[in-house]
């Protein structure tokens, strides 16, 4: 039987509370999920870490956008690394990139000497590199333990050919963890076609707020509309039910 690992992409401590419940072993703590993920607040994670049991990897992105990183944001994301460690936290997230779409491997020594005794997982930049194959080989010479992937595709089903791909490329020198897309109905596929023993997903539905009042003429964001009177949180059953298919 394989000793599978689910990791939930968690978009608050609510969620990350919900992700336990649904019987997640772990979960990838992140704000900012419309623009792919960014640091959550000091507050958050603490939250997290009081309402749950189960590992969480805080990820390390100062912004949205690409992972080609100035000085300053180096300099965030060095610090980030430090206060969660002092939490005792002990998985963090990140990536970084040239210009030239090829792992920055110099910014990621920079930053991998403030991660001793920490696992680190190598995102989702990983899927916007220019070289997967020599990408994956530089990754594990930089000591990291595993790496979020959708297979260089929009999601994971589709990436399903590079995963397999990376997944015998590794053996047993990383982690290849499927991500993006993924859910009860395309598990076991991207399970069996795959070779993959960890895999990362949301499983969020969408709550209605607890406004009576509402406003909706008014976007927060501008002229970013979103329904601002529903909230997404992870979803305890969706949680249940896609690890039941592959542990069942």
């Amino acid at each position: 039987m394989n000793n599978y690992v689910f990791e939930i992409c968690a978009n608050s401590a609510e969620s990350a509370v919900q992700a336990q419940l649904g019987g997640a072993q772990r979960v990838e703590l992140c704000a900012g999920i419309p623009e792919g993920g960014t640091t959550p607040s000091f507050g958050e994670i603490m939250t997290a870490l009081k309402y749950t049991n189960i590992d969480i990897n805080v990820i390390i992105r100062p912004r949205a956008g690409d992972f080609l990183y100035t000085e300053r944001e180096l300099e965030i994301m060095e610090c980030d690394i430090e206060l969660i460690r002092e939490t005792g936290i002990r998985s963090v997230v990140f990536g970084c990139l040239t210009a030239d779409g090829d792992v920055d491997t110099v910014a990621m020594t920079r930053l991998m000497k403030h991660c001793k005794g920490l696992s680190v997982t190598f995102h989702r930049a990983f899927d916007v590199c220019r070289n997967p194959q020599l990408a994956l080989e530089q990754i594990i010479d930089l000591g990291c333990n595993r790496i979020l992937t959708s297979g260089q595709q929009p999601d994971a089903q589709q990436g399903i050919p590079l995963i397999r791909k990376l997944v015998e490329q590794a053996g047993k020198r990383i982690i290849i963890m499927p991500g993006c897309g993924i859910n009860e109905t395309n598990i076991g596929k991207i399970a069996t076609e795959t070779g993959a023993n960890e895999f990362h997903m949301s499983a969020r539905s969408l709550y209605p707020s607890s406004m009576i009042y509402k406003n909706p003429r008014v976007s927060m964001g501008g002229t970013v509309v979103i329904d601002e009177y529903k909230q997404p949180i992870t979803d305890a059953e969706k949680v249940r039910r896609t690890i039941a298919i592959l542990n069942n």
